[in-house]
């Protein structure tokens, strides 16, 4: 059995950024009925994107 770890959460710094507003629908209509905040749905994206950046 694996040892339960407390999570540690990273820093954070706020920044404002604009989104045209077809893609906010997209992202809401994406995420609605799961547990998924827009801000989680869209670090998770950049970071694909950047672990996928070279190819």
């Amino acid at each position: 059995m694996e040892k339960f770890k407390i999570p540690v959460i990273p820093s954070t710094t706020n920044k404002t950024i604009r989104f045209p507003n077809d893609v906010i629908e997209e992202v809401e209509k994406a995420i609605r009925g799961k547990e998924c905040t827009f801000s989680a749905f869209v670090i998770a994206a950049v970071k694909m994107a950047l672990e996928n950046i070279d190819e």
